[in-house]
């Protein structure tokens, strides 16, 4: 813009690339929540996705600056094709799509990232380059520094108004409407007079705007969270009255049956045979990391339980979906991990149950410094219960230091296999409260304590 531009047409300016800021930061955090049913949340997925988004975002800013006419155009159509990539690319349904009939997951997430989030990045990342040349200064640095400040503003707040507030109270699908509404609405403004009607481009304004509302709205949406998707639907099962299963992150969480009593998972079955039958539990104070479907304390009276997990609302939908009834227990939203170190109570069993897709427990509750705060909110006569799901034969890399992780912090465990016919499955950990006792050493010919430790341990 000249320096004869009116005040009007800056702040349209100045609120382009700030709508620019808040869709291209909401369209990365938008994408890695997508990603997280089908490949988890750990860092060598979000690494990755963030390293893409900037290297596009790179590119971007290397092309923008390269414009060197019709400046508004060019920020007009780039918002157009960035605003149909976020409403479609980012659905549900398409993403759900893609890997459902794309394999192996890592080649579906190369076309998600090349296809959709990329293209994104470098559509949008030219905006403050090419409108830097329509701001008034004579300086190149005051005007550049508007453009960024208005920029990053932008970024900021959508960070924190699309993970706080719309992923929260409305879902991942109200937060891709927010992105692609505010860049459409700014389309019909990027206009000089020289340059055709507003009217031209209400056709394409009004087929993404459809697109947008029919990918996020219309088509069958699995119920989302910012944490977590969820879902829950029938599956035949052999010795099981019309079961129902409850999928979060695209992983069974629980099931349940219209058997009288019930019947549930198998490792849910064998937790409460272990408690109640075979070590009698009664009137004891059970930690549940991870909800799930809050099968564990179903139609279970003898005790108390707390179950805590990072979802909000996730008690309430277990609850309406699944149940079909009230669950047992108190229940915390909150991390485990932080629960675990903040927490006063003591209780007698904790059971660590939390996944965030498929086989994938977060990082942070794998390692060492997580177990010990396990240990630490166990009664002095407690047992600590893990539900792990490994190679059944306990040869991989990951499953024997998950195992030996936690053997470092209480000592030796039971491992039990559920699934022994299965490349992956359920395996219950079960170790106790105290101190590990002392290293063990093996029995050789020349110096055989067999006998002694047996005397030494009756």
């Amino acid at each position: 813009m000249t320096r004869s531009a009116s005040p009007v047409r800056t702040v349209v300016l100045f609120a382009t690339v700030f709508v620019e800021g808040f869709s291209s930061l909401g369209a990365e955090i938008i994408a890695l929540r997508r990603l997280v049913p089908h490949l988890g949340s750990a860092i060598t997925v979000t690494a990755p996705t963030i390293g893409f988004f900037l290297l596009a975002l790179a590119l971007g800013y290397q092309a923008g600056g390269r414009v060197e006419r019709d400046f508004l155009g060019r920020v007009r159509r780039n918002f157009l094709l960035a605003a149909a990539l976020i409403a479609v690319g980012l659905a549900g349904p398409v993403i759900d799509a893609l890997f459902a009939h794309v394999t192996p997951a890592p080649l579906a997430y190369l076309i998600f990232v090349a296809g959709v989030l990329c293209p994104i990045a470098w559509l949008l990342g030219q905006t403050v380059p090419v409108l830097t040349n329509l701001l008034r200064d004579d300086r190149v640095g005051a005007r550049s520094g508007a453009a960024l400040y208005w920029s990053t503003l932008g970024s900021f707040l959508g960070s924190l108004s699309l993970s706080l507030l719309v992923m929260q109270w409305l879902g991942v699908a109200a937060a891709i409407l927010v992105c692609a509404t505010l860049l459409l609405c700014l389309v019909p403004w990027l206009q000089d007079s020289r340059e055709r009607t507003v009217a031209a481009d209400l056709p394409l304004i009004a087929l993404v705007a459809v697109a947008a509302f029919g990918g996020n709205v219309l088509l069958p949406q699995q119920i989302e969270t910012a944490y977590a998707t969820y879902r829950v639907g029938p599956v035949a099962l052999p010795g099981m009255t019309d079961p129902r299963v409850f999928w979060i992150n695209n992983q069974v969480a629980s099931i349940i049956d219209d058997s009288e009593p019930p019947r549930y998972t198998r490792y849910i079955e064998r937790l409460r045979t272990v408690m109640l039958d075979e070590m009698g539990f009664r009137s004891r104070s059970i930690l549940v990391l991870g909800a799930g479907g809050f099968t564990l304390s179903h139609r279970e009276p003898l005790n108390d339980y707390l179950y805590v997990d990072i979802d909000p609302a996730i008690r309430e939908l277990a609850e309406r979906e699944f149940l079909g009834t009230g669950s047992r227990g108190r229940f915390v939203a909150a991390d485990a991990r932080r629960f675990v170190a903040d927490t006063d109570e003591r209780f007698d069993a904790v059971v660590v149950d939390a996944y965030s897709a498929l086989t994938s427990i977060p990082a942070h509750l794998v390692t060492r410094e997580f177990w010990q705060g396990t240990q630490r909110v166990l009664a002095p006569q407690g047992v600590m219960f893990a539900n792990l799901i490994l190679d059944s034969r306990l040869a991989t890399p990951y499953a024997r230091n998950l195992l030996a992780t936690i053997q470092s912090v209480y000592g030796p465990c039971a491992v039990e296999i559920l699934f022994r016919d299965r490349p992956l499955s359920n395996v219950l950990v079960q170790c106790f409260a105290g101190a590990p006792p002392p290293a063990a050493e093996p029995y050789t010919d020349e110096r055989n304590r067999a006998d002694l430790d047996v005397l030494r341990s009756r």
